[in-house]
């Protein structure tokens, strides 16, 4: 994806320094139980929303599975509408053809409208290099840009920072990048804001070229669709002369009809509302000056990784994603780590299946994001295209313990099993092996309940990060298996391979069970 997070540790190391910093759990716990809450609320305003999930997976699903047809249907309406179209296969090719692009106009400066696919490719970096500055004008990137921060959050990438903190990066920082805080600012939000407006004013009314993403692309008409709260992308969107959007392939839509079905979804799931304050829509260029909107506009649709994701059969399910961030506002592990801890531009439930399949599962860092979940469920119930994430997080542990097909560039190959889990795929086989010999697992049980007195409370060696924070179960002095022969095998007529006699409830009918 890109060097922008490159060197951070895996993501259990991250995890443990993030847990232990009291004022990022106390920002993420506030900020996280609010977003949801209201989530929730809005939600349940509309009786058919289960039917709206539906609806937007089936879209999502259909959409992927003609991709090719409606990414070219995409360019030629854009391109028969005044806009130029450029296929970017990987993070390298986008920024080069985006920074040959700023080039053109003889601009040194850029405004942008907040892009996770930017933010993903590390366009901000790669602009520097070529002398080109990037001014961030979301509230939230802004902060984190004069705080010479990250992201931590896909809806509110400052989410890691309280008033006060955002106060002080505004005082020591703004003059640097323009026009300076006022003096005596406070951290009331009114004041934050209007600080903020007044610096970003002068950017907007300067600017001849912006850079965006967008939320959902049409194919039938060639519409771009950038959904806002704050007004700063469509001042970017009308103000300059050039603009140029760089969005991921996934994210068109066949119709307008279709694009109805996420304008409900979206706004409800992520910032709680029933329609966004701004719904930007721009088709081609205007052909006049005096008009609102770009005169070139720019399409960079950008791949990097995201075909090889459409070849998993499982995986591929991530691509539905509409950039909500339900998912992290219910997540427990994302709660308590930040997103931060997960060394991508993508945090939290989503990243953790998205990234691994976009930049691979070679590196440490990568290879961790499966395991950064507990398996709760919850993400999957908030998704408001019903992406099983669940289901993905164990598909790519599969994948990162033991290895197997994947494409690559849109070429098959197969990856090595990654490092460290060669005790895992031990005990898993030894653990196969027995279950597949019921005497030997029968030995195995009768030895364990036997010397359960011996068995130490935490695990050794490489388990003892599991049991650091778990209690190992008590082993139960008799297996299931020799009570049922002890109490009932005789009278159910057939020993050990006769099962237990159900009612309609589905309970055995047995005496009590030992503990």
């Amino acid at each position: 994806m890109s060097g922008t997070y490159l060197g951070m540790p895996a993501f259990p190391a991250a995890a443990a320094s993030a847990t232990r910093d009291a004022r990022l759990r106390a920002n993420l716990r506030h900020a996280t139980h609010t977003i949801r809450a209201k989530r929730a609320s809005a939600v349940a305003e509309l009786a058919d929303w289960a039917e709206l999930r539906a609806a937007g997976a089936a879209i999502k699903d259909r959409t992927l599975r003609h991709l090719d047809h409606y990414l070219e249907q995409l360019e030629a309406a854009v391109t028969a509408a005044g806009g130029q179209v450029h296929w970017a296969a990987d993070a390298a090719e986008a920024n080069r053809i985006v920074t040959a692009l700023v080039r053109a106009t003889g601009e040194r400066d850029v405004v942008k409208v907040k892009s996770m696919a930017t933010q993903e490719i590390g366009l901000n970096d790669a602009l520097a290099e070529a002398g080109i500055t990037a001014y961030e004008t979301d509230l939230a990137e802004l902060i984190v840009q004069l705080g010479e921060d990250l992201p931590s959050h896909i809806l509110v990438p400052a989410i890691h920072r309280n008033r006060a903190e955002i106060r002080d990066i505004f005082a020591a920082r703004m003059a640097r990048w323009g026009r300076p805080a006022p003096d005596g600012l406070t951290d009331v939000p009114a004041d934050l804001a209007e600080a903020a407006r007044l610096h970003l004013r002068e950017k907007f009314l300067r600017a001849k070229v912006a850079v965006s993403g967008a939320n959902f692309m049409v194919a039938e008409t060639g519409t771009l669709v950038v959904v806002e709260s704050e007004g700063n992308g469509r001042m970017c969107l009308t103000l300059p002369d050039t603009l140029i959007s760089v969005v991921g392939i996934e994210k068109v839509v066949p119709t307008w009809r279709d694009l109805e079905v996420f304008l409900q979804l979206l706004p409800r799931s992520s910032t709680a509302e029933r329609m966004n304050p701004y719904t930007s829509m721009w088709t081609g260029t205007t052909g006049s000056k005096t008009a609102d909107g770009p005169r070139a506009f720019h399409l960079v649709l950008l791949d990097n990784g995201r075909t090889d994701a459409l070849a998993d059969t499982v995986g591929r399910q991530a691509l539905r994603c509409i950039r909500c961030s339900a998912c992290l506002n219910v997540c427990p592990v994302y709660e308590r780590a930040g997103g931060h801890a997960y060394g991508s531009a993508y945090p939290g439930p989503i990243g953790a299946i998205l990234t691994p399949q976009l930049r691979g599962t070679q590196s440490e860092v990568d290879a961790s994001l499966p395991f950064a979940s507990s398996l709760c469920g919850a993400c999957y119930e908030v998704c408001p295209v019903a992406i099983d994430i669940p289901e993905i997080l164990v598909h790519l542990r599969e994948r990162v313990v033991e290895g197997g097909p994947v494409s690559v560039r849109g070429t098959r190959a197969v990856v090595k099993p990654a490092k460290g889990h060669a005790a895992e795929r031990a005990a898993m086989r030894a653990a196969g092996w027995a279950l597949d010999h019921p005497a030997v697992l029968r030995a195995g049980q009768r030895l364990a309940a036997r010397t359960r007195r011996l068995h130490p409370r935490r695990l050794p060696g490489p388990g003892r990060a599991w049991s650091d924070t778990r209690e190992l179960p008590a082993v139960p002095a008799e297996s299931f298996r020799d009570w049922w022969q002890r109490t009932r095998g005789d009278s159910a007529g057939g020993g050990e391979a006769s099962a237990p006699q159900r009612h309609s409830g589905g309970e055995a009918d047995a005496e009590e069970k030992p503990k």
